[in-house]
């Protein structure tokens, strides 16, 4: 039993430090509700694209693209907390893929796993994902739109919550301008 609690005991603990933490210091820094509730959708839309790896370029992309209209750190951050999902949903946007083109129900094999796996893809796989691919394009800007709809009136009440919060003093470099150094002198 001590086993298992030590186990939920140190995934709480990185769950704070990766995902809660870096939330929180988000918040505090005064970005406004509608800013944090698009970005997030935005990381959300992008991090469930169903190829790995390239969700993370996609939201790269796409800070570098709007700039200042979207927060960096919280689309990376959605996106970094949906990976998880991004797998799920690989199989739903497959066959919306397949339902809007009426293609073939491609059935999903180990077999099939392992040609994409070893590069030995037939076209078969090959349409399958364009499905995919199809499937996620024409589900993108509804995600986007219900996801920033169901998330700005969350950011509103986190943002009012924490930014009233005082964050933790800050010590005073060394270099900087406004910094004081007092130096004692002693008579020789």
């Amino acid at each position: 039993m001590a086993k298992q609690s030590f186990g939920f005991g140190l995934a709480v603990s990185w769950f704070r430090g990766k995902v809660v933490d870096p939330l929180i210091q988000i918040l505090r820094r005064g970005t406004e509700p509608k800013q944090l509730a698009f970005s997030a959708a935005l990381g959300f839309t992008f991090g469930v694209f169903p190829i790995c790896g390239v969700p993370m370029f996609f939201c790269g992309m796409a800070i570098a693209v709007l700039k200042s209209l979207c927060h960096a750190p919280t689309v990376m951050l959605t996106n970094f907390v949906v990976t998880p999902i991004e797998l799920s949903l690989v199989v739903p946007f497959l066959r919306f893929g397949e339902l809007i083109t009426g293609g073939p129900h491609f059935p999903l094999t180990s077999d099939a796993l392992k040609k994409v796996f070893t590069g030995q893809a037939s076209w078969e796989v090959l349409h399958s994902i364009g499905h995919a691919l199809l499937g996620w394009l024409v589900a993108a800007p509804f995600m986007l739109g219900a996801l920033y709809l169901l998330a700005l009136p969350c950011f509103i009440i986190l943002v009012r919550k924490f930014s009233s919060l005082p964050s933790s003093p800050k010590k005073p470099l060394i270099n900087s301008p406004r910094a004081e150094v007092r130096l004692k002198v002693r008579d020789v």
